[in-house]
């Protein structure tokens, strides 16, 4: 045979014929090639060379006109049967005398461009033996109908089912593919080899199948005699005599590579048309998110790595968690937040060697360094099985790594899951690097606002931090200020505001006001409330139409062990107040307009005891404004995060309290946290 015709028998499986009762030949091309003949086929007609015309193969049949009727098989398509034809061998080793057999020939087409036809005969007459003439024809029409209904589909595995779906003969094909002896396997056996995930979708498809007597095809997992699962396809038509199902014959072919490709090609493009027409690196590494959970993990989480001079890793260096996805049902997955790396792991190495890191383990017992950083304890809690850290290469630089698990008894991250992960990175690499270059953008535009943004006095005894979080939505800086620095008296004056506008104007404006601002607090004694008003005369008169919102406030002490605060409010959230022992109120004692509107009253000025050891915040809105939500909500949320964090250190306060509180992203947000001494 040529390599076309053995490709052409190997694609067919023509194997799964050998042990049925009826005989079964094929034949390839316009020249009737005969290609395979079962054993059945070669008691009845003798043992035939393969490989050459049927012509040649059987010159010693006396009825050559038969074979154009192979001719008319292959170029009309319409099966053919013809019953009790005679067949009369004339040459010396042929079957001698005259036999009477039924045959059926059908056109096949198993590959693009290579036809053929598949001969199915059924001797009668003289070899019907003890169980009598009607016996043996029916049963034989019936093997006819049973392999000419085959013929629709694909063959890989061959099962006969009764006409209410349950298995009814052995198949040596599925034994081989799955293990399941016939014990096994018959009546409804077989299902137990489908995987449990696909056992109820397949019982439904067959019954439905069985109900409206209508051909079937059903992909599902089908456990293999290795244990593992693999995709395949089923197929079946059901064999109808006098207007009645008789039977189903089906098949089952091994599908993994194809349902593979076809899940690659998918995930690719939805994951090229979640990422299109977005701009923020974190919206892009959000969408990829989604579509790697639940299709190929549980849970994902994507950090955003700092920028390494000469691809050098030092430690310890800090990642931001920036994203952080998993499936329902599953513990609530890990915050996002700022991690620090100090220690050669899985997470590092996948950096280093820009190659991912991928292991399975056992349920909820991940081998050490594996985690990232504060992921640890979501591993064991939701029986994580395996996990991928994927370096994601943008332009050359390692820009973020994703962290992929699989959790429970699903099946663990495969390598083609590994191999599909860097591939999405890539088919987003566009998308990819022009959020990166919009964050590079971003990034000058936060050096610029820092050097806008002095660094707090040394007080004795006192703590004052600060945090300045840029808008993920705007390149240019804002208008979001803090200040804090001593007066001649001892007094320490804290402010923070936020100038309206996200543009290069808003923040000249910014840096005017709290330039005046200090002038103004150094050049008299006098309460917060009078140089508000003076700020606000001179913002009306030199940057028309310009607002602002502003807290400035005057902390004097220790008297008697408490601190006091001296502070005005002009339109902007109030500050917080959080005791050592985790107590939070709002001081509220003063409110008035935002600067730069006309407004003849005084302004007001409030005084407030704070406690030893108590943490006093200032914020500007975007900590705590959400679209479509009340202010209160957040100011609310805010008090009950910051009171669990009154005893954690300062530095630890304000980034939890960035990492837990919901935001918009669409505002800057400038923070500042002062946390009072002990007496």
């Amino acid at each position: 045979m040529t390599d076309a015709e053995e490709r052409w028998t190997e694609g067919l499986t023509l194997d799964a014929f050998d042990p049925v009762p009826v005989g079964v030949a094929a034949t390839v091309g316009p020249e009737h090639r005969l290609v395979y003949t079962n054993f059945a086929y070669q008691e009845i007609f003798g043992l035939r060379p393969l490989g050459l015309p049927v012509r040649e193969t059987f010159a010693d049949l006396r009825q050559q006109g038969y074979f154009a009727l192979l001719d008319q098989v292959l170029e009309t398509g319409e099966a053919l049967t013809l019953r009790e034809l005679p067949f009369e061998f004339v040459e010396h080793g042929s079957p001698e005398g005259e036999r009477y057999c039924s045959i059926s020939m059908s056109k096949i087409a198993p590959e693009p461009g290579e036809e053929g036809v598949l001969i199915v005969v059924a001797e009668v007459g003289e070899q019907v033996g003890a169980r009598g003439a009607d016996a043996v024809a029916e049963e034989r029409h019936r093997f006819l109908q049973r392999y000419q209904s085959l013929l629709q589909v694909e063959t890989q595995v061959v099962w006969v089912a009764a006409p209410m779906g349950q298995v009814i003969e052995p198949s040596p094909g599925w034994q081989r593919m799955t293990g399941q002896s016939w014990e096994e396997f018959r009546g409804d056996g077989w299902l137990q080899a489908v995987h449990p995930e696909d056992r109820a979708p397949t019982v439904e498809a067959w019954s439905v199948t069985l109900r409206r007597i209508e051909r079937w095809d059903h992909v599902y997992r089908l456990r293999m005699a290795d244990g593992c699962y693999r995709h395949v396809r089923s197929r079946a038509v059901p064999v109808v005599e006098g207007g009645e199902v008789v039977e189903w014959v089906g098949t089952c072919a091994d599908i993994e590579q194809e349902w593979q490709e076809e899940r690659r090609r998918e995930l690719l493009d939805r994951a090229a048309a979640a990422t299109a027409d977005i701009a923020g690196l974190d919206e892009v590494l959000n969408m990829l998110s989604k579509v790697i959970v639940p299709t190929l993990a549980d849970g994902c989480g994507m950090y955003l790595l700092p920028e390494f001079e000469d691809q050098s890793i030092p430690l310890p260096f800090y990642a931001e968690r920036l994203i952080s996805v998993v499936r329902d049902e599953l513990p609530i997955e890990p915050q996002p937040g700022t991690e620090r790396f100090d220690r050669d792991c899985g997470f590092v190495q996948a950096i280093r060697t820009r190659r991912p890191v991928y292991h399975i383990f056992p349920q909820g017992a991940p081998p050490p360094d594996i985690a990232p950083v504060g992921a640890e304890e979501w591993f064991s809690a939701s029986g994580a099985n395996s996990v991928a850290l994927v370096p994601v290469i943008v332009d050359g630089t390692v820009a973020a790594v994703l962290d992929a698990v699989v959790c429970g008894s699903r099946e663990p991250i495969s390598p083609a899951d590994v191999d599909l992960f860097g591939r999405m990175f890539d088919h987003a690499h566009a998308h990819l690097s022009n959020a990166m270059r919009f964050q590079r953008t971003q990034r000058v535009a936060l050096a610029l606002q820092h050097c806008l943004l002095p660094d707090p006095p040394d007080v004795p005894g006192m703590e004052i931090t600060t945090r300045y979080r840029p808008s993920a939505a705007a390149v240019e800086i804002g208008g979001d200020w803090y200040d804090s620095f001593l007066l001649p008296d001892g007094a320490t004056i804290l402010t923070i505001g936020d100038v309206a506008g996200h543009d290069l104007t808003a923040a000249v404006t910014m840096s005017q006001l709290r330039n005046m601002l200090r002038g103004l607090a150094m050049d008299r004694r006098e309460p917060p409330g009078d140089i508000l008003r003076r700020l606000n005369i001179a913002t009306e008169l030199l940057y028309h139409e310009g607002t602002a919102t502003c807290i400035l406030a005057r902390l004097e002490g220790p008297d008697e062990e408490t601190w006091w605060l001296n502070y005005s409010v002009a339109g902007h959230p109030p500050p917080l107040l959080v005791t050592h022992d985790g107590d939070g109120r709002y001081l509220e004692g003063c409110a008035d307009p935002l600067l730069g509107v006309s407004y003849d009253e005084p302004r007001s000025s409030s005084v407030a005891a704070l406690p030893p050891r108590s943490t006093l915040l200032f914020y500007t809105d975007g900590l705590v404004e959400l679209p479509g939500e009340h202010l209160d909500r957040g100011l609310e949320r805010l008090r009950g995060h910051a009171s669990s964090l009154s005893r954690a250190p300062i530095d630890v306060f304000c980034d939890q309290i960035l990492a837990r509180m919901p935001m918009a992203r669409k505002d800057d947000i400038a923070m500042m946290a002062v946390r009072l001494p002990g007496i």
